[in-house]
């Protein structure tokens, strides 16, 4: 079954940092955060990259992906013709197709017609080749969450076709815009939101962006069977003490303790809407010009319905503050000055959404709790063999840490 929609293809490109800058990994895919990905590089002219179709050679040398002749999940010679064919334009007839993200998550390429520019290249997503869980990468429903989200004031990549039939690629897949932004992991590039006040704007922004999702009428969009919020956060709470009693490798009675008190004082969800689900600043892209304003939110593969709050939480997590050791692997690009603190963040959040956030604490020591789960089960699949060719070094002295947080916040309020 296909469906989809013609149009022009967009303009998806992200800006690699210049010198004292590093790359981090690019924003469709979901996984760690801080690992490493191919981003795009600005030519001498400065500004958004605008280099043109060019040899292998020269498009490395300018931080574009090699080229792959036959890329694992996504043949040029099965590729071109398809989009061809639904997109109504012969130019896609040949492509040049690069993987620019890939690991435990989904496969992002980007799709070039040989007759065009990088300028007209679109973005192509679909699961990890091999056995995975149908329901833990479903592109349709990615598409669908996506697509919804096109006409509100949330910023996402426009659609431009969804495919499901596995016949054709071998699983299914679906195609968007590139959007011009750059991608923050690590640290931001020099000669970028060089003052405090352009920092300031950046963590407001992504403030806004996530408020502005939490507002959107889910019902209106077509999004009202997209999950079940009732009971939201005490199945979150039991799903991720399931994930770690299935994987436990030893006795973590920190971690048992945290799970037992998050079950017991569950808070009565104020609002439902539409949940990210990891919801930081590197699953976003920011507008090269305008540090203020984030060009698109990316990696919606966790998206449900659910309690708006759970995403405040773990954004609070992913926010480590000036002098703050980030316990979690975190970037600490949120230290740097001008960037608000976690109680200005709450602030405006609480501002802009009307929510009240007296239960906040109950949300960040949930989002500790639910990463120390999954690390604890990334420790415990390594001591087994399972995490063959996967650096793990260090995982297993993060989770006593993220549960001490956990604790701090349901004791003492700490955010």
């Amino acid at each position: 079954m296909l469906s989809g929609r013609r149009g022009r293809p967009g303009v998806h490109r992200a800006v690699r940092p210049s010198a004292g800058g590093q790359i981090g990994r690019h924003g469709l895919t979901g996984g760690p955060p801080n690992v490493a990905r191919p981003l795009f590089v600005p030519d001498a002219r400065g500004g958004p990259p605008h280099c043109r179709n060019g040899s292998d050679e020269a498009r490395s040398a300018r931080g574009y992906p090699a080229a792959v002749s036959t890329p694992v999940g996504a043949d040029p010679a099965v590729v071109g013709p398809y989009l061809a064919s639904v997109l109504g334009d012969e130019r896609w007839s040949r492509v040049r197709v690069d993987l620019i993200a890939a690991g435990m998550s989904n496969l992002t390429y980007t799709i070039t017609p040989k007759s065009g520019s990088d300028d007209d290249a679109v973005i192509l997503r679909r699961p990890p080749t091999g056995a995975v869980l149908a329901t833990a990468h479903d592109m349709a429903r990615e598409h669908r969450v996506v697509s919804a989200l096109v006409p509100t004031a949330v910023p996402v990549p426009r659609t431009l076709h969804l495919c499901t039939d596995p016949a054709v690629l071998g699983a299914p897949f679906y195609v968007m815009e590139r959007v011009v932004g750059l991608h923050v992991v690590d640290r931001i590039p020099a000669g970028y939101a060089d003052e405090p006040a352009q920092r300031r704007a950046i963590g407001e922004g992504l403030v806004d962006v996530l408020a502005d999702l939490h507002a959107v009428d889910h019902e209106a969009v077509g999004l009202g069977d997209f999950g079940r919020p009732e009971g939201f956060m005490a199945r979150q709470v039991r799903r991720w003490t399931q994930q770690w009693e299935a994987t436990r490798d030893r006795e973590r009675p920190g971690l048992d303790a945290l799970a037992a008190r998050l079950a017991e004082t569950v808070p009565t969800t104020q609002r439902s809407g539409i949940v990210h689900g990891d919801f930081r600043l590197d699953n976003c892209l920011l507008d090269p010009q305008t540090p203020g304003r984030v060009r698109a939110v990316l990696d919606w593969e966790m998206s449900t319905l659910g309690d708006p709050l759970a995403d405040l939480g773990m954004l609070h997590v992913y926010w480590p503050q000036p002098g703050e050791e980030a316990v979690a692997g975190q970037s600490t690009v949120t230290a740097l000055e001008g960037f608000p603190s976690r109680a200005e963040v709450a602030a405006r959040y609480g501002e802009r959404s009307g929510l009240d956030l007296s239960h906040l604490p109950w949300y960040v020591a949930f989002a500790y709790f639910k990463f120390a789960a999954i690390v604890a089960g990334i420790v415990a699949r390594s001591a087994a063999g399972a995490m063959a060719g996967k650096d793990t070094a260090g995982y297993a002295d993060r989770i006593d840490p993220c549960v001490e947080r956990g604790r701090a916040a349901l004791d003492d309020g700490a955010i």
